[in-house]
């Protein structure tokens, strides 16, 4: 049994900072790309001729806990419109996807794993009470096709077998059937075992191969806590076996691995999908459902407050297909591109910089992170990621008003019509600890809640410090933010149409061409952090909500021969050729050009 339950937007609110985030988010792609991209317009998933595979189950897959946590009812009628179009083109053998009944064994079935697992966000977030038997007869097709032999799980579905558990796993609560364990069993037999890949984890190849494509790995973490309790298994964290061995071979400063398409070794210019961004984080929220293990939520935070605001523009119409650690400049490289299988225009801001994926992918990323807030089993809750936001559950209300991560202030306003058991989790990174003015020790708060009204105040300190990367660099870190030299940058942008998908503004493509100096390294560890408001913006580069002053010296850092805008990936020199100066380092969240693994000089 899981160790934790989510909940849904029904009793989940954003508040504060998180809300603004999703309202931007809204307000951007996310929120208008079925009126602008032909895939999502277009779609055959609605009648259209554009593609049916992937892409809508992608996108809603964000968007419909995107519109109803914002309770936005514009956004939650196209949901309905899409989700109408889909359930009444439903066959009546239980075929979903659009795809003739004649091409259903050439038909990639990835496409009726992620489907269903959208199904179930939707069912969560609506109630939408046909939505069971939707699934039900999906699976029970897919059951019967598969065990009959006529189709069988290849290319993705094969390597993403697990992501049917999702719905697995649902419909087995409701209905209890056999069939549902059995199709577990053939579904993971068919599927792809990635304990057998891991000596190729270990040396980038530049190959493109599913074993070591990026998103595949991040999506795989989770396979076994969604998997282990329907096929009858013991839980072994085998997550952490694997994650293990792609940090150490394929690590980011933000603990997520290099992958531009496939894994990339240690290099901090090789960059990170944003696919593989929102699937690690999805992964971690299951593992720490599954598990309740704190290290998998500490391991989002790194992702969500890093990495995901990292790779999208602050009004996020555009983002990145892969993002850099040392980011330097965002401009087209030579046709022979600096990525293992990715062409000259991955790293820019665009509407599809390389492919589409990540364009319908990334909705998911803050919506699923702002449902982690809170969980609950029985009659215990936990706040198992610090999130301003207003829990509704069963006559109990918890307002969390916060800045976190930006500062390490919590206060909890609670009324409950019943006694309850609360969980506050605490990073392991947390000194200092403060409940109500009174000195903790630093481990998680649990505290039996009468009925009736009850403040909470949590508070305690992070210390920066540097950490050590590969190359003897190093990467300013505070709690779960990472800092790094922010480049201030001018835009070049670029409108036009290919292949009838047209860019303009605000969803155009731009280029970012660094004006400030990049090439520092630190002079010592003496730090002072200086506080800010959060402002409308929270992952702001002009406007960061929290700075750190560091003494740093510029070096000769150096360019990847023949690219004339990715640095090496390592300095040149680590001599001094400046004095010493202060800068403001800011959150990696914030900025889009940055450096953040450096050398220390003068040791």
């Amino acid at each position: 049994m899981s160790k934790w339950n989510f909940y849904t937007s029904k009793e989940i609110s954003p508040d504060g900072w998180l809300k603004r985030q999703l309202q931007i988010q809204a307000d951007g792609l996310s929120g208008n790309l079925h009126k602008i991209w032909p895939d999502i317009r277009d779609s055959a998933w609605i009648g259209g001729k554009c593609e049916g595979w992937e892409r809508v189950p992608y996108w809603l897959d964000g968007f419909i806990p995107l519109a109803y946590l914002l309770e936005n009812e514009e956004m939650i009628a196209t949901v309905k419109k899409y989700i109408d179009a889909i359930v009444s083109s439903q066959q009546a053998d239980g075929w979903i996807c659009p795809c003739e009944k004649e091409k259903r064994a050439k038909y990639d079935t990835w496409a009726i794993q992620l489907i269903c697992k959208t199904l179930k966000v939707y069912y969560d977030c609506s109630g939408d009470e046909r939505i069971p038997e939707v699934i039900y007869k999906v699976l029970k097709n897919y059951y019967e096709l598969l065990k009959n032999g006529e189709i069988k799980l290849f290319r993705w579905g094969e390597y993403r077998w697990f992501e049917s558990f999702i719905s697995l796993n649902f419909i087995y609560e409701k209905y209890k059937e056999e069939w549902i364990k059995e199709l577990a069993k053939i579904i993971k037999n068919q599927g792809f075992d990635y304990n057998t890949a891991t000596e190729k984890w270990k040396k980038p190849s530049h190959n493109w191969k599913f074993n070591t494509h990026i998103v595949n790995m991040t999506m795989m973490l989770k396979s076994e806590a969604v998997s282990y309790e329907l096929l009858d298994e013991e839980y072994t964290d085998n997550a952490e076996k694997l994650r293990t061995i792609l940090d150490k071979y394929n690590g980011t400063a933000f603990e997520g691995f290099t992958g531009d398409e496939v894994l990339s070794g240690l290099d901090p210019t090789k960059g990170t999908e944003c696919c593989a961004v929102v699937e690690q984080m999805y992964s971690y929220e299951e593992i720490f459902k599954a598990t309740g293990d704190n290290k998998w939520a500490e391991r989002l935070e790194m992702l969500a407050f890093n990495a995901l605001p990292a790779t999208l523009s602050e009004d996020m119409w555009v983002h990145q297909y892969i993002q850099q650690v040392n980011q330097v400049a965002c401009q087209k490289t030579m046709i022979m591109a600096p990525w293992s299988t990715n062409g000259p225009y991955a790293h820019t801001f665009g509407l599809e910089p390389n492919f589409g994926c990540c364009t319908a992918n990334f909705n998911q990323g803050w919506p699923k992170f702002a449902l982690s807030a809170f969980m609950h089993n029985g009659d215990t809750i936990i706040n198992s990621v610090m999130l301003p936001s207003v829990l509704n559950d069963n006559g109990v209300t918890i307002k969390l008003e916060t800045d976190y991560p930006f500062n390490n202030k919590m206060h909890y306003y609670i009324d409950a019509d019943r006694e309850f058991k609360f969980i506050i989790r605490i990073p392991s990174f947390a000194k200092n600890l403060k409940v109500n003015g009174e000195e903790k020790e630093t481990k998680d708060i649990e505290l039996n809640i009468n009925t009736g009204k009850t403040e909470i105040e949590v508070e305690f300190n992070t210390t920066p410090y540097l950490k050590q990367r590969p190359n003897d660099l190093f990467a300013l870190q505070m709690g779960s933010l990472l800092f790094s030299v922010p480049v201030s940058y001018s835009k070049q942008m670029r409108e036009y149409t290919k292949k009838g998908v047209e860019r303009k503004f605000p969803y155009c493509d731009y280029q970012f061409i660094p004006e400030t100096p990049w090439n520092f390294g630190f002079s010592d560890d003496a730090f002072q952090v200086v506080y800010n408001k959060v402002g409308d913006v929270p992952f702001s580069q002009e406007n960061p909500p929290v700075t750190i002053k560091a003494n740093m010296q510029k070096i000769n850092w150096g360019l990847k021969f023949p690219y004339k805008s990715i640095a090496r990936k390592t300095p040149k020199s680590r001599e001094p050729i400046s004095e010493k100066e202060s800068l403001s380092l800011c959150p990696y969240g914030c900025t889009r050009l940055r450096m953040t693994e450096m050398p220390i000089l003068n040791k």
